[in-house]
């Protein structure tokens, strides 16, 4: 019996790496002999550096310091692949957790920007970015800054570049970008499909949960907008309304402007830890996620993890910590089984679940295995 476990986080209450774990634990009680791979996963946001660690033991943890959110030091951790692969997680310095009361008016992306200068020192040539579960909304504006980009107002004074600086922008000069970027290959990996700006875009959708008030939404809104066409008229592209543009506060954007390329994380992810050779002669992969809902169909990651299992003929499984009653018809199209840390979703369930979620996943796990060896499971 081979089965790998592919979980995403269960936000607010296990890592991937410790849900794979648990999972793991309960398996191994019914069947101690089996052959478990884990592959704890991640999207590109928190934990993605920790994933890719986890299943790849020759990765080397590196540390630079950097600027906080609110322009503070701080030690931001990244990871160093063989053949000149790096692997950079932006909530590591950006992290919305990390704002320690900073208004989102005056935080930048610019310790971005000062960790990829420091892996250009290093001489990596593949650089993979995690974006995600960011506090900044600058539209890039300090990624590039750090990069050698001048934001420039209109008596051609250097602007800081946070959402209050950007109001006063009226030139965005990129002649002086580092020239090293030019000789790497930039990933930038998220899975969110939002334009740069608009009523889709960056700050419509994500900026209130980084604490931008109504009231500022259409200001700081209109900033990336603006923002976004000084820089598409520099490169001669149109990146500002592209899918993904928006992703962290608009560092899908920037590094977009930088020669990037956008592709889903959970993907990238899954090709770094090896999950096809893993899934290859497996017997069930086994993914899940704090809530399954409508939006998991959509591309979340373990729809993606089950997809790829299919491609190999491998039955997938769903152990999620909740899942909507109205997701279950469309989530049975990709997992023949879908399993829950509560049955009823009210609000004492849901925080007792959180709390206890790591034994609640080992006895799920033991008992959808008790279900199969007995041959009862469905």
């Amino acid at each position: 019996m081979r089965i790998v476990l592919a979980p995403d986080s269960f936000k607010a209450s296990l890592s991937a790496e410790a849900a794979a774990q648990a999972m793991a634990d309960g398996l191994r009680a019914v069947w101690p002999q089996a052959e478990l791979r884990l592959h704890p996963m991640a999207d590109g946001g928190e934990g993605t550096l920790a994933a890719i660690a986890a299943a790849r033991p020759e990765a080397q943890w590196r540390s630079t310091t950097v600027s906080n959110l609110d322009g503070r030091p701080c030690q931001a951790r990244w990871l160093q692949l063989p053949d000149g692969v790096a692997v950079l997680e932006s909530a590591q310095m950006l992290g919305l957790p990390l704002s320690q009361g900073c208004p989102v008016e005056q935080r930048s992306s610019l310790g971005l920007g000062q960790q990829l200068l420091a892996v250009l020192a290093e001489g990596c040539t593949r650089i993979l970015i995690g974006l995600g579960g960011t506090g900044s909304n600058d539209g890039g504006a300090g990624l590039l800054q750090a990069l050698g980009a001048r934001l420039l107002d209109a008596q051609g004074q250097l602007l800081p570049a946070t959402p209050q600086g950007l109001a006063r922008l009226a030139r965005l000069d990129l002649d002086e970008l580092d020239a090293r970027l030019a000789g790497v290959q930039l990933l930038a990996l998220a899975d969110v499909a939002s334009p740069l700006s608009g009523p889709h875009g960056a700050t419509a959708v994500f900026g209130p949960q980084k604490g931008v008030s109504a009231a500022a939404v259409a200001a700081i809104d209109a900033s990336l907008a603006h923002l976004g066409e000084l820089g598409d008229a520099s490169t001669g592209r149109t990146d500002r309304g592209r899918a993904g543009s928006g992703a962290a506060g608009g560092l899908g954007w920037a590094l977009r402007v930088l020669g990037a390329q956008l592709e889903p994380g959970a993907e990238q992810i899954a090709d770094l830890q090896g999950l096809d050779d893993s899934l290859r002669g497996a017997d069930y992969l086994i993914s899940g996620e704090g809530r399954s809902d409508l939006q998991t169909p959509l591309g979340k990651l373990p729809w993606r993890m089950a997809a790829r299992a299919a491609r190999q003929g491998v039955p997938a499984v769903l152990m999620s910590g909740a899942i909507a009653a109205e997701a279950h018809a469309q989530l049975a199209t990709r997992f023949c089984c879908c399993l829950s840390l509560v049955q009823v979703e009210d609000e004492d369930e849901i925080e007792a679940a959180k709390r206890e979620a790591a034994g609640r996943l080992r006895v799920l796990a033991q008992a959808w295995a008790t279900q199969l060896a007995s041959g009862a499971a469905r």
